[in-house]
């Protein structure tokens, strides 16, 4: 028995994918419900090719919202790198799908038998037993016992603390706020993700469904930082006044009940991601900052090879080190990606150099990286 503690993005798609292999599996989820909360996310071809591996690849579509061109703009929309995704599209048969968080865990919870998700099961810690299974204690005292855990809880893994204690959580600098708009944006938007780019402030943009807008909101910030405002939408209007009128419509369209903010975190890269029959997938094994939008995809990558691997061995710690030796590479070099364009993105000083070597890189050049990232190695 595999046991997988959370019910994320990371979670739900390694329970469908070891579903699909008829490999036996329980996932425990702390919360009581998965509830409709989040903003949106963005699946690259990656997640795509994995998403449609599983079957529910025409469900994303359909709730979903392509982005046939992804865009980063100075804070009046003028363009500094333009990437028509036709490209893209024609190599792998679709494009980056926007989507709203909670319809995408729908999505993922509506193929996994109701059986198999176990909610209300907030993880505390595991134990070794000496037949060489495990031990998982819950925070209500209730006890289970299993062959192998899955740490698919995210950036503030518990079962990462346990596993490694001297791991470490990295602030960026960083502070977001995220939210989604019930407005219908301009024609010439609909299939268009932007990031303005103004002085250490962006703001991100993309249609995820038929009168829904994900945006997303980024400033130079102390660590949690507290809210010294009462009235958030005109503390974020005032503060991008200077940009593109968009940005305000979009946030005086949104409910302020629904307006996420936190901080943008990642985490020091581990040595490994497992240790004998307890491994880590997706943001409890290797958090990114969210600034290649793959955090998801990495997830749901994860659960591809990870899921394939148990399936071809006998010996599933094989099957953890051979998962962490193929991903390795990939994630190293995401991670590292995310953190030099944070910190491009939000220069202080040399901002009129850095746009005039964003528009000078040669398309061929950002078109041949691009493939490279959404390029997956299938294992069968």
């Amino acid at each position: 028995m595999i046991s997988i503690i959370g019910a994320g993005i990371g979670g739900l798609s390694l329970a469908l994918a070891l579903e699909k292999l008829n490999i036996e599996y329980r996932i425990f989820e702390k919360t009581n419900s998965i509830n409709a909360v989040g903003a949106g996310i963005w699946l690259a071809p990656n997640a795509l090719q994995v998403l449609e591996w599983l079957g529910i690849l025409e469900s994303i579509q359909n709730e979903g919202n392509s982005i046939n061109r992804i865009t980063i703009t100075t804070h009046d929309l003028k363009p500094l790198s333009d990437s028509c995704q036709q490209f893209i599209k024609d190599t792998f048969g679709y494009s980056t799908i926007a989507i709203h968080r909670a319809k995408f865990q729908e999505i993922l919870l509506q193929n996994i038998p109701e059986e198999k998700v176990i909610l209300g099961k907030s993880f505390d810690k595991f134990e070794y037993l000496s037949d060489n299974r495990i031990q998982i204690i819950f925070e209500d005292t209730t006890q289970i016992k299993t062959d192998y855990v899955i740490g698919a809880d995210g950036i503030h893994s518990k079962v990462r603390k346990q596993l490694f204690p001297t791991s470490a959580i990295r602030y960026s600098g960083q502070t977001c706020w995220r939210g989604v708009a019930n407005i219908e944006i301009e024609d010439r938007f609909k299939h268009q993700g932007i990031e303005m780019w103004g002085n250490q402030i962006r703001f991100g943009i993309s249609r995820i469904a038929n009168k829904k807008v994900y945006w997303f909101a980024v400033v130079t910030s102390k660590p949690n930082s507290k809210s010294a405002f009462s009235d958030v939408k005109k503390h974020l209007t005032d503060m991008f006044s200077s940009f593109d009128p968009i940005v305000g419509k979009l946030i005086l369209n949104t409910d302020p009940c629904t307006i996420i903010k936190g901080d943008i975190n990642d985490i020091q890269p581990l040595k490994y991601w497992y240790k004998d029959t307890v491994c880590l997938i997706g943001d409890a094994a290797h958090c990114a900052t969210p600034d290649l939008g793959q955090g998801g995809a990495q997830a749901i990558e994860d659960a591809y090879y990870l899921s394939n691997f148990i399936a071809q061995e006998n010996d599933i710690p094989n099957a953890f080190s051979k998962f962490h030796a193929k991903r390795r590479k990939k994630v190293d070099f995401i991670v590292a990606q995310s953190r030099n364009t944070e910190k491009i993105a939000h220069l202080k000083y040399g901002k009129r150099m850095r746009n005039f070597i964003l528009k000078s890189i040669p398309k061929s050049i950002l078109d041949k990286k691009m493939l490279e990232l959404y390029q997956m190695e299938k294992i069968n």
